[in-house]
């Protein structure tokens, strides 16, 4: 007979004690949450515009081109101009060239041909084909210059002052209806900024 204590093993081992089911169980670490691909963005703000040192007015009247040139603008405003005094001009049969040349004799003293070219802004073989059309008609006469007997001058006759003046009441309706679309003062002002113009290039 074995005792307790005795070379054996002595009592079994209880056996092992199941879970207590009220233990409070370890939580588990929950992993990052994946960004919702269908959720709204949060909008990043809107920086505030940069002032531009151009404004809209100057990018709008920006010139390019034919427009960039003064040549160019000063020949289609003379364009324009002309249309309406040629429109004036046409009852009597005279042109703006022959015009010009009437304008220039109007003073009453004869001008050789090299001034008239000048005055009425014309090529030489040009104005004495004008100025051929002009003596046709009996407005101008050639005569000897005043100042030197051998050069040859224009003189305006009496039938050319009787010209210019039927022509002056087209010319002034002209002139009224310039005034009307640009303006007193600003056609004024234009006037006087070309005549300097013409000063400076010419020195």
């Amino acid at each position: 007979m074995v005792t307790a204590g005795e070379g054996g093993t002595g009592a079994p081992a209880p056996p092992a004690r199941p879970p207590d089911a009220t233990a409070p169980r370890q939580r588990t670490a929950t992993p990052a949450r994946t960004p919702d691909a269908t959720a709204p963005r949060q909008r990043a703000a809107t920086p505030a515009p940069v002032p531009s040192s151009t404004t809209p007015t100057q990018d709008a009247g920006a010139a390019t081109g034919l427009g960039s040139s003064l040549a160019y603008l000063l020949s289609r405003a003379e364009r324009s101009v002309n249309r309406g005094l040629s429109a004036a001009l046409a009852a009597e049969e005279v042109s703006v060239e022959q015009w010009r040349i009437l304008q220039a004799l109007a003073d009453g003293r004869g001008h050789s041909m090299g001034d008239l070219a000048e005055a009425a802004l014309m090529p030489h073989p040009t104005l004495t084909k004008a100025v051929d059309r002009l003596v046709e008609r009996a407005v101008v006469y050639r005569g000897h210059d005043p100042a030197d007997r051998r050069k040859v001058a224009v003189f305006l006759a009496d039938r050319g002052s009787d010209l210019l003046a039927r022509l002056e009441a087209g010319i002034a309706e002209h002139h009224r209806a310039i005034l009307t679309t640009y303006g007193s003062a600003r056609t004024e002002q234009l006037m006087h900024d070309l005549e300097l113009l013409v000063r400076s290039l010419d020195g």
